[in-house]
Protein backbone atom coordinates (compact mmCIF):
# COMPACT_ATOMS: atom_id res chain seq x y z
CA UNK A 1 0.00 0.00 0.00
CA UNK A 2 1.27 3.30 -0.94
CA UNK A 3 1.59 6.75 1.19
CA UNK A 4 4.17 9.33 1.14
CA UNK A 5 6.15 9.30 4.01
CA UNK A 6 5.93 12.21 6.40
CA UNK A 7 9.43 14.04 7.40
CA UNK A 8 9.07 14.22 11.44
CA UNK A 9 6.74 13.88 14.21
CA UNK A 10 5.31 10.05 13.99
CA UNK A 11 8.79 8.75 13.35
CA UNK A 12 10.66 9.95 15.38
CA UNK A 13 9.01 9.19 18.69
CA UNK A 14 9.47 5.52 16.93
CA UNK A 15 13.12 6.74 17.11
CA UNK A 16 13.28 7.74 20.71
CA UNK A 17 11.02 3.88 21.54
CA UNK A 18 13.28 1.92 20.09
CA UNK A 19 16.20 3.95 21.54
CA UNK A 20 15.01 3.54 24.78
CA UNK A 21 14.92 -0.62 24.22
CA UNK A 22 18.86 -0.27 23.29
CA UNK A 23 20.58 -2.92 25.27
CA UNK A 24 23.61 -3.86 23.28
CA UNK A 25 26.40 -2.43 21.09
CA UNK A 26 27.69 -3.76 17.60
CA UNK A 27 30.55 -5.89 17.28
CA UNK A 28 32.26 -5.87 14.49
CA UNK A 29 34.09 -8.42 12.08
CA UNK A 30 35.25 -8.90 8.81
CA UNK A 31 34.25 -11.54 6.56
CA UNK A 32 35.87 -13.61 3.53
CA UNK A 33 34.26 -16.03 0.71
CA UNK A 34 37.10 -17.58 -0.60
CA UNK A 35 36.92 -17.92 -5.12
CA UNK A 36 34.89 -21.17 -5.28
CA UNK A 37 33.02 -22.62 -9.02
CA UNK A 38 30.16 -20.19 -8.52
CA UNK A 39 32.23 -16.80 -8.00
CA UNK A 40 35.33 -14.63 -7.34
CA UNK A 41 36.85 -14.37 -3.59
CA UNK A 42 34.33 -11.64 -1.78
CA UNK A 43 35.23 -9.34 1.16
CA UNK A 44 32.83 -7.82 3.83
CA UNK A 45 32.11 -7.05 7.62
CA UNK A 46 29.94 -8.95 9.62
CA UNK A 47 27.89 -6.54 12.58
CA UNK A 48 26.40 -8.20 15.33
CA UNK A 49 25.07 -7.96 18.76
CA UNK A 50 27.82 -7.09 21.14
CA UNK A 51 27.74 -6.76 25.42
CA UNK A 52 30.51 -4.35 25.44
CA UNK A 53 30.15 -0.44 25.67
CA UNK A 54 30.69 1.09 21.75
CA UNK A 55 33.39 2.84 20.64
CA UNK A 56 34.54 4.74 17.51
CA UNK A 57 36.33 2.72 14.71
CA UNK A 58 38.10 4.05 11.66
CA UNK A 59 38.01 2.42 8.21
CA UNK A 60 38.89 4.36 5.78
CA UNK A 61 37.01 7.59 5.90
CA UNK A 62 33.95 6.35 7.99
CA UNK A 63 33.73 6.08 11.28
CA UNK A 64 32.33 2.82 12.39
CA UNK A 65 30.41 2.94 16.22
CA UNK A 66 30.53 -0.68 17.77
CA UNK A 67 33.23 -3.01 19.23
CA UNK A 68 35.81 -5.05 16.68
CA UNK A 69 36.28 -8.70 17.53
CA UNK A 70 33.59 -8.29 19.90
CA UNK A 71 32.11 -11.80 21.11
CA UNK A 72 28.90 -12.29 20.03
CA UNK A 73 25.79 -11.99 22.29
CA UNK A 74 22.39 -13.88 21.79
CA UNK A 75 21.40 -16.90 20.09
CA UNK A 76 18.52 -17.78 17.59
CA UNK A 77 19.45 -14.12 15.64
CA UNK A 78 17.85 -13.05 12.53
CA UNK A 79 20.27 -12.14 9.39
CA UNK A 80 20.24 -9.13 7.12
CA UNK A 81 22.35 -9.56 4.09
CA UNK A 82 23.26 -6.41 2.13
CA UNK A 83 23.81 -5.06 -1.09
CA UNK A 84 25.33 -1.58 -2.20
CA UNK A 85 24.97 0.13 -5.00
CA UNK A 86 26.67 0.80 -8.22
CA UNK A 87 30.68 1.33 -6.93
CA UNK A 88 29.77 1.38 -3.38
CA UNK A 89 31.07 -0.79 -0.45
CA UNK A 90 29.68 -2.57 2.76
CA UNK A 91 30.00 0.60 5.01
CA UNK A 92 27.99 2.37 2.52
CA UNK A 93 24.73 1.85 4.93
CA UNK A 94 26.73 1.20 8.05
CA UNK A 95 24.81 3.19 10.10
CA UNK A 96 21.93 0.77 9.73
CA UNK A 97 24.01 -1.94 9.84
CA UNK A 98 24.87 -0.42 13.27
CA UNK A 99 21.55 0.11 14.34
CA UNK A 100 20.17 -3.58 13.36
CA UNK A 101 23.05 -5.07 15.61
CA UNK A 102 22.38 -2.69 18.42
CA UNK A 103 19.27 -4.47 18.32
CA UNK A 104 19.78 -7.96 18.31
CA UNK A 105 20.50 -8.46 14.21
CA UNK A 106 23.41 -9.94 12.79
CA UNK A 107 23.88 -8.17 9.64
CA UNK A 108 26.80 -9.29 6.71
CA UNK A 109 27.23 -6.91 4.13
CA UNK A 110 29.59 -7.89 1.27
CA UNK A 111 31.82 -5.61 -1.35
CA UNK A 112 30.16 -6.97 -5.04
CA UNK A 113 33.63 -7.81 -7.09
CA UNK A 114 34.29 -5.52 -10.27
CA UNK A 115 31.51 -2.81 -8.90
CA UNK A 116 33.00 -1.23 -5.86
CA UNK A 117 34.31 2.02 -5.03
CA UNK A 118 37.65 0.70 -5.16
CA UNK A 119 37.25 -1.44 -7.96
CA UNK A 120 35.36 -0.43 -10.99
CA UNK A 121 36.55 -2.78 -13.42
CA UNK A 122 33.10 -4.05 -14.36
CA UNK A 123 31.04 -2.01 -13.48
CA UNK A 124 29.56 -1.13 -16.55
CA UNK A 125 29.26 -4.88 -17.49
CA UNK A 126 26.08 -7.14 -17.58
CA UNK A 127 28.29 -9.40 -15.83
CA UNK A 128 27.59 -7.61 -12.61
CA UNK A 129 24.24 -7.51 -12.96
CA UNK A 130 23.94 -11.32 -13.23
CA UNK A 131 26.27 -11.96 -10.53
CA UNK A 132 25.00 -9.82 -7.72
CA UNK A 133 22.12 -12.84 -6.85
CA UNK A 134 24.90 -15.22 -6.18
CA UNK A 135 27.25 -13.11 -4.37
CA UNK A 136 24.61 -12.41 -1.80
CA UNK A 137 23.66 -16.34 -1.92
CA UNK A 138 27.33 -16.71 -1.47
CA UNK A 139 27.13 -14.59 1.61
CA UNK A 140 23.93 -16.73 3.35
CA UNK A 141 25.51 -20.08 2.74
CA UNK A 142 28.74 -19.25 4.01
CA UNK A 143 26.84 -16.78 7.49
CA UNK A 144 24.74 -20.14 8.35
CA UNK A 145 27.25 -22.64 7.00
CA UNK A 146 31.42 -22.47 8.00
CA UNK A 147 31.31 -19.49 9.67
CA UNK A 148 31.91 -18.60 13.28
CA UNK A 149 28.47 -17.01 13.48
CA UNK A 150 26.13 -20.05 11.98
CA UNK A 151 25.62 -21.66 15.61
CA UNK A 152 24.11 -18.59 16.33
CA UNK A 153 21.78 -17.49 13.79
CA UNK A 154 18.14 -18.48 13.41
CA UNK A 155 18.12 -19.66 9.66
CA UNK A 156 14.40 -19.23 9.32
CA UNK A 157 14.98 -16.13 10.53
CA UNK A 158 16.64 -14.29 7.16
CA UNK A 159 16.11 -10.94 5.75
CA UNK A 160 17.61 -8.78 2.54
CA UNK A 161 18.63 -4.67 2.79
CA UNK A 162 19.59 -3.20 -0.58
CA UNK A 163 20.45 0.23 -1.75
CA UNK A 164 19.75 1.09 -5.61
CA UNK A 165 21.34 -1.95 -7.86
CA UNK A 166 21.65 -3.58 -4.53
CA UNK A 167 17.41 -3.21 -4.76
CA UNK A 168 17.66 -4.95 -8.19
CA UNK A 169 19.76 -7.18 -6.31
CA UNK A 170 17.11 -8.34 -3.65
CA UNK A 171 14.60 -8.20 -6.17
CA UNK A 172 16.07 -10.85 -8.35
CA UNK A 173 17.14 -13.38 -5.16
CA UNK A 174 13.12 -12.89 -3.88
CA UNK A 175 12.46 -14.47 -7.26
CA UNK A 176 11.92 -11.53 -10.70
CA UNK A 177 13.87 -12.72 -13.24
CA UNK A 178 15.16 -9.68 -15.98
CA UNK A 179 13.27 -9.26 -18.92
CA UNK A 180 15.85 -9.05 -21.42
CA UNK A 181 14.42 -9.38 -24.38
CA UNK A 182 11.67 -7.12 -23.37
CA UNK A 183 11.34 -4.07 -20.93
CA UNK A 184 15.60 -4.07 -20.74
CA UNK A 185 16.15 -4.15 -24.25
CA UNK A 186 13.03 -1.55 -24.48
CA UNK A 187 14.76 0.43 -21.70
CA UNK A 188 18.45 0.51 -23.67
CA UNK A 189 17.37 1.47 -26.82
CA UNK A 190 18.82 4.98 -26.22
CA UNK A 191 21.67 4.43 -23.70
CA UNK A 192 25.12 3.72 -24.83
CA UNK A 193 26.27 2.05 -21.43
CA UNK A 194 28.20 -1.22 -22.39
CA UNK A 195 25.43 -3.61 -20.47
CA UNK A 196 22.67 -1.94 -22.41
CA UNK A 197 24.91 -3.22 -25.91
CA UNK A 198 25.72 -6.62 -24.22
CA UNK A 199 21.74 -6.61 -23.81
CA UNK A 200 21.21 -5.18 -27.02
CA UNK A 201 23.13 -7.70 -28.55
CA UNK A 202 21.71 -10.76 -27.27
CA UNK A 203 24.46 -11.53 -24.75
CA UNK A 204 22.80 -12.07 -22.17
CA UNK A 205 21.94 -15.06 -20.11
CA UNK A 206 19.21 -17.73 -20.99
CA UNK A 207 18.45 -19.22 -17.78
CA UNK A 208 17.13 -17.83 -14.61
CA UNK A 209 19.45 -15.40 -11.67
CA UNK A 210 19.64 -16.59 -8.62
CA UNK A 211 16.67 -16.66 -6.27
CA UNK A 212 17.22 -17.60 -2.46
CA UNK A 213 13.65 -18.32 -0.69
CA UNK A 214 15.52 -18.35 2.68
CA UNK A 215 15.24 -14.36 2.34
CA UNK A 216 11.80 -14.17 4.21
CA UNK A 217 11.22 -10.21 3.87
CA UNK A 218 13.28 -7.26 2.00
CA UNK A 219 14.41 -3.50 2.33
CA UNK A 220 14.77 -1.83 -0.67
CA UNK A 221 16.00 1.73 -1.11
CA UNK A 222 15.85 3.05 -4.65
CA UNK A 223 16.22 0.05 -6.27
CA UNK A 224 17.19 -0.19 -10.08
CA UNK A 225 13.97 -1.59 -12.22
CA UNK A 226 14.92 -1.02 -15.68
CA UNK A 227 15.44 -4.24 -16.52
CA UNK A 228 11.97 -5.55 -15.02
CA UNK A 229 9.06 -6.09 -16.60
CA UNK A 230 5.58 -6.58 -14.52
CA UNK A 231 6.04 -10.59 -15.10
CA UNK A 232 9.27 -10.62 -13.39
CA UNK A 233 7.80 -9.40 -10.49
CA UNK A 234 4.88 -11.62 -10.37
CA UNK A 235 6.99 -14.29 -8.47
CA UNK A 236 7.74 -11.92 -5.61
CA UNK A 237 5.76 -12.92 -2.51
CA UNK A 238 7.62 -12.14 0.61
CA UNK A 239 6.81 -8.99 2.39
CA UNK A 240 8.63 -5.70 1.28
CA UNK A 241 9.22 -2.13 2.21
CA UNK A 242 9.98 -0.37 -0.45
CA UNK A 243 11.69 3.01 -0.26
CA UNK A 244 11.93 6.02 -3.53
CA UNK A 245 13.74 9.50 -3.46
CA UNK A 246 11.27 11.71 -4.53
CA UNK A 247 14.03 13.20 -7.16
CA UNK A 248 15.77 9.64 -8.07
CA UNK A 249 19.42 9.66 -9.37
CA UNK A 250 22.10 7.67 -10.76
CA UNK A 251 19.83 5.88 -13.34
CA UNK A 252 16.74 5.57 -11.16
CA UNK A 253 13.84 7.32 -11.46
CA UNK A 254 10.75 7.88 -9.11
CA UNK A 255 8.68 6.26 -12.15
CA UNK A 256 10.69 3.22 -11.71
CA UNK A 257 10.11 2.77 -8.76
CA UNK A 258 6.76 3.46 -8.61
CA UNK A 259 6.60 0.91 -11.47
CA UNK A 260 7.87 -1.68 -8.78
CA UNK A 261 5.12 -0.29 -6.12
CA UNK A 262 2.27 -1.16 -8.46
CA UNK A 263 3.56 -4.34 -9.58
CA UNK A 264 4.70 -6.19 -6.70
CA UNK A 265 2.03 -8.97 -6.47
CA UNK A 266 2.26 -9.04 -2.90
CA UNK A 267 0.80 -6.44 0.03
CA UNK A 268 3.89 -4.06 0.61
CA UNK A 269 5.19 -0.78 2.71
CA UNK A 270 6.22 2.16 0.35
CA UNK A 271 7.59 5.29 1.22
CA UNK A 272 8.51 7.92 -0.77
CA UNK A 273 11.11 10.64 0.90
CA UNK A 274 10.09 14.25 0.31
CA UNK A 275 12.37 16.31 -1.62
CA UNK A 276 15.47 13.66 -1.63
CA UNK A 277 17.56 12.30 -4.00
CA UNK A 278 18.43 8.81 -4.65
CA UNK A 279 22.24 9.60 -2.50
CA UNK A 280 19.61 10.38 0.72
CA UNK A 281 19.84 7.08 1.47
CA UNK A 282 23.47 6.69 2.49
CA UNK A 283 25.37 9.04 5.36
CA UNK A 284 28.04 11.27 4.12
CA UNK A 285 30.87 11.40 5.97
CA UNK A 286 33.39 14.29 5.65
CA UNK A 287 36.18 13.11 3.88
CA UNK A 288 33.18 12.05 0.66
CA UNK A 289 31.76 15.38 1.32
CA UNK A 290 35.23 17.50 0.24
CA UNK A 291 36.01 13.99 -1.98
CA UNK A 292 32.70 13.25 -3.98
CA UNK A 293 30.11 16.56 -3.01
CA UNK A 294 27.92 15.34 -5.75
CA UNK A 295 26.75 12.22 -3.93
CA UNK A 296 26.24 14.58 -0.93
CA UNK A 297 24.63 17.63 -1.97
CA UNK A 298 21.00 17.69 -0.73
CA UNK A 299 17.92 20.02 -2.06
CA UNK A 300 17.31 23.24 1.03
CA UNK A 301 15.35 21.65 3.78
CA UNK A 302 16.47 18.26 3.15
CA UNK A 303 18.35 16.95 6.46
CA UNK A 304 20.14 13.81 5.42
CA UNK A 305 21.38 12.88 9.14
CA UNK A 306 17.68 13.32 10.36
CA UNK A 307 16.86 11.36 7.97
CA UNK A 308 18.23 8.58 8.30
CA UNK A 309 17.46 8.35 12.50
CA UNK A 310 13.93 7.99 10.69
CA UNK A 311 15.02 5.77 8.10
CA UNK A 312 17.07 3.30 10.50
CA UNK A 313 14.38 3.08 12.76
CA UNK A 314 11.52 2.39 10.70
CA UNK A 315 13.99 -0.19 8.84
CA UNK A 316 14.71 -1.67 12.08
CA UNK A 317 10.73 -1.30 12.98
CA UNK A 318 9.87 -3.33 9.47
CA UNK A 319 12.34 -6.42 10.27
CA UNK A 320 11.45 -7.01 13.86
CA UNK A 321 7.84 -7.14 12.56
CA UNK A 322 8.47 -8.90 9.44
CA UNK A 323 11.73 -11.66 11.34
CA UNK A 324 9.74 -11.89 14.96
CA UNK A 325 10.11 -15.55 16.08
CA UNK A 326 7.25 -17.49 16.39
CA UNK A 327 5.50 -17.97 19.90
CA UNK A 328 6.44 -21.31 21.50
Amino acid sequence: MSRLMSSCRVVSTLVVCLTATLTQAAGLRSIDIPADAEGPAIHGMVWYPCDEKADEISVGIFTLRGVKDCPLAGQHLPLVAMSHGRGGSFLGNHDTAETLADHGFVVAAINHPGDTARDLSRSGDLSVFVERPTDIKRLIDVMTGPSPFAAHIDRDRIGFFGFSRGGYTGLVLLGADPDWAGEASHNCQQAQRRFCQEILAKEYPAQPLAHDPRIKAAVLADPLAIFLSAESLAPIKAPVQLWASSRGGDGVLPSHVAFIDANLPARHDYRVVPNSGHFAFFPCPPALIQAQSDLCADAPGFDRAAFHAEFNAEVLAFFRARLARPAE
